[in-house]
């Protein structure tokens, strides 16, 4: 389900970043903000202190700006982490994260990829799987891993709306359904 918050915030984010002279390239743009995101996430007090409606509104902000410069963010981050600070908004700061790296992802021309398998597979066989896709699709691919032992061997691979499937699980299902289909 779409959070259209999120996906607000993300996206004015977004044409900061990617506006002439930002001096901010997506890419470190997203990883900073991932950092930032998973430090606020990783520390209980922090998230309690930044939701508590018994800090104030400016204590929150300095809690803010110190996390930002120990982080060593760039100002643009920094400015946009304040700003959902002082909204309110920071429950929804793994949403607007998500939401970011997906805008990034889609302006510079990535596309992803779930890629299941029935064992972990290694990056040489992780490498071949996206180039393989990349010059089918003519896109460059961000793909994302998962191991599913139902599949018993192969690959199954979702690209939007399109699956490929590669798999003895469906490779028997194809050959079960011919079979059923011509008695």
């Amino acid at each position: 389900m779409m959070n259209f918050l999120a996906v607000h915030y993300a996206g004015a984010l977004a044409d900061a970043v990617f506006a002439t002279g930002s001096g901010l390239a997506p890419e470190q743009a997203a990883q900073q903000f991932h950092n930032a995101e998973a430090a606020i996430s990783a520390s209980s007090d922090l998230q309690t202190a930044l939701a508590s409606p018994a800090v104030t509104k400016s204590r929150k902000m300095a809690i803010m700006s110190d996390l930002a410069k120990q982080m060593g963010l760039h100002r643009l981050l920094t400015n946009f982490l304040l700003v959902v600070t002082s909204h309110r908004r920071m429950a929804e700061l793994a949403h607007i994260r998500t939401e970011f790296e997906r805008i990034v992802d889609e302006r510079l021309g990535w596309i992803p990829a779930e890629i299941a398998s029935a064992r972990d597979l290694t990056a040489e066989q992780r490498g071949e799987i996206e180039r393989s896709l990349a010059d089918r699709l003519r896109k460059r691919i961000r793909a994302s891993y998962r191991t599913d032992p139902a599949l018993l061997g192969g690959v199954r691979v979702r690209v939007a709306s399109r699956e490929y499937d590669a798999t003895v699980r469906g490779r028997l299902e194809s050959m079960r359904r011919r079979l059923v289909g011509s008695l």
